[in-house]
């Protein structure tokens, strides 16, 4: 098993910048906004809280999460909750309870089929439907678990994300309704990873499966993007209130307290604040979701103006450009022929950091990146609130010039002299 490659996208723009070399720095998916003062109080105060806690969380901290939900059209008692360090290790044993194979979208994060492997499963990737990203067709679905079934293999849960990473794309209600009942009908789990919900550009119904498949969905967040807590580590776990439900729970429960114990104490005292939706931190993440929207159709019309495919971005913090329409020149001039090479030679001749679509399932020879854009909203904190504050934040002199230099990159990789 090597590094997530987001993570190792994030060492090589440490490396360069401390080695000296120019990087534009678009492969982590961090959200790049400082913390809001008032959470930064909230962890502060909790800091002497050093003792174990309950393995599923404290009973504030579940009855917030559990409220979040509740706020947002999914009905939650807090003994449905459970919380992590963290929404990756809460998929991990949630993957190792459900056993069996795992269903993905094609392409779909990185950790999906990285946390599939490690449980000595070869994951199952379906394509989106057309335009969309995070949730597999359905038909498609269907008809690949029941050849896997026939092969002898024993499909049992399919992950989607809403919205998604890597495509920044929204799922439409048609599509997740399909999947639930292609799910209901194959009898799979559903994990909705729904990390980026608070951060959906346009206002209007959320697709939750948890609307359509209630009794087999497994919903699950955290801090890490809405309020770009990453390294807070902190998730929770929404299981349904069913026999399926209960069992899931208690199996993660278990697996809980044999891996992280319990959730470090400091963070839930935290979450229990943010989970409240307090105004503050409400209107807070309005001007997330203003910064991360303005900031990432900017950079869509920029690959757009470079020749790419890409579909404008609906939520979280990506882009998806697909380079095909330029695929005679770039192998002409530069001998690309995979998303790993397009990568490898924006990073070596132009100091851009973005992720191949292989790292997210894509077949190799498509040459699509992943684009995350918080790495262009400042330099210092001072400039990440000047942005995060302005009515128009991709105006703003710093974002523009780093908007043009990537354009010009782009021309140079595109069109070289």
């Amino acid at each position: 098993m090597t590094v997530s490659a987001t993570l190792a996208a994030n060492e090589a723009i440490a490396a360069r910048r401390a080695a000296g070399q120019e990087v534009l720095a678009l492969g982590f998916g961090e959200a790049g906004i400082p913390v809001h003062p008032l959470l930064r109080q909230r962890l502060a105060q909790a800091a002497g809280q050093t003792a174990y806690g309950p393995v599923a969380g404290t009973d504030a901290a579940r009855e917030a999460a559990a409220g979040y939900w509740t706020r947002r059209a999914i009905p939650t008692a807090k003994e449905q909750v459970l919380l992590g360090p963290g929404s990756k290790p809460l998929l991990f044993a949630l993957l190792h309870a459900a056993g069996g194979d795992v269903v993905l979208p094609k392409p779909a994060w990185v950790s999906y089929g990285a946390q599939a492997e490690m449980l000595g499963r070869d994951p199952i990737r379906v394509p989106v439907p057309e335009g969309e990203g995070g949730v597999p067709d359905a038909d498609a679905m269907d008809a690949a678990v029941r050849a896997a079934r026939a092969a002898g293999r024993d499909p049992r849960i399919v992950v989607v994300t809403l919205p998604d990473n890597p495509t920044g794309r929204l799922a439409s209600e048609q599509s997740v309704k399909a999947l639930c009942e292609a799910a209901r009908e194959l009898d799979l789990i559903i994990a909705a990873d729904e990390i980026y919900r608070d951060l959906v550009f346009e206002p209007g119904a959320f697709p939750s499966p948890s609307a359509w498949a209630p009794e087999r969905t497994v919903t699950t967040t955290s801090l890490s993007k809405n309020y770009a807590l990453g390294g807070w580590r902190i998730g929770a776990a929404r299981f349904p209130d069913s026999p399926l439900g209960e069992r899931l729970r208690e199996s993660v429960r278990g697996t809980a307290s044999e891996l992280w114990s319990s959730t470090p104490m400091p963070m839930q005292h935290a979450a229990a604040y943010a989970w409240s939706d307090p105004q503050e931190l409400v209107d807070r993440v309005a001007l997330a979701r203003r910064l991360h929207g303005s900031v990432a159709n900017a950079v869509a019309e920029v690959f757009a103006g470079a020749g790419c495919e890409v579909m404008p971005p609906q939520g979280g913090f990506y882009v998806w450009p697909d380079f095909e329409p330029l695929r005679a020149s770039l192998a002409a001039d530069w001998g690309i022929a995979t998303s790993a090479d397009l990568a490898e030679v924006l990073l070596e001749r132009f100091g851009i950091v973005v992720l191949p679509g292989s790292a997210f399932g894509d077949d190799p020879e498509r040459l699509t990146i992943r684009v995350a854009v918080p790495g262009l909203y400042g330099e210092n904190d001072s400039e990440r609130l000047a942005a995060l504050v302005s009515d128009e934040p991709a105006s703003m002199p710093w974002i523009g010039d780093a908007l043009e230099g990537l354009a010009q990159k782009l021309r140079a990789l595109t069109a070289p002299e």
